[in-house]
């Protein structure tokens, strides 16, 4: 939004440095209040933070910017550690769940006496696949360990299609 002139005089007779002389104080006032409304609104959203750290003092504008970024460093290192925990977490939870899939299938596959060749080579598959499972689950939770155990290759693994 450009400001408007004060002058009487037509903008035709102004030069374009002149007409930036006078807009420059109107343009840099609403810099201003764009900054001191940003940092007002910083002061109402971290309010709570600020009154533990400096209870009855009026804080100036450099102090509500320097306990923001400390806040907002504090607030990334805690989602930093709980994204670790939760990924380790995660992990677990994958093979103790990838562990009790392959036991139900195979128990399963074992209810039933009349055995095809492809229950054989599925009951055979899950076996390997257990065993496999049971040693990642008791190791620690090194990515290569389970690459390892499951790989990717189709060529080990045994598809009945």
């Amino acid at each position: 939004m450009a400001p408007s002139t004060v002058f009487m005089e037509p903008d035709n007779l102004l030069t374009p440095k002149e007409k930036n002389k006078l807009r420059k104080p109107v343009v840099e006032k609403m810099r201003r209040d764009r900054i001191n409304s940003s940092i007002e609104q910083l002061k109402l959203l971290l309010e709570k933070e600020f009154q533990r750290h400096q209870p009855n003092s009026k804080l100036e504008k450099a102090d509500i910017l320097e306990m923001t970024v400390s806040y907002l460093k504090q607030q990334s290192q805690l989602q930093m550690k709980t994204a670790g925990s939760f990924h380790k977490s995660s992990q677990f939870d994958f093979r103790e769940g990838y562990s009790r899939c392959l036991q139900e299938a195979f128990h399963f596959l074992s209810l039933h006496k009349v055995r095809t060749e492809t229950q054989t080579k599925l009951l055979s598959h899950f076996q390997k696949s257990q065993s496999a499972a049971m040693e990642v689950a008791f190791s620690p939770g090194n990515p290569s360990t389970l690459k390892q155990a499951f790989p990717k290759d189709a060529g080990t693994l045994w598809r009945p299609w």
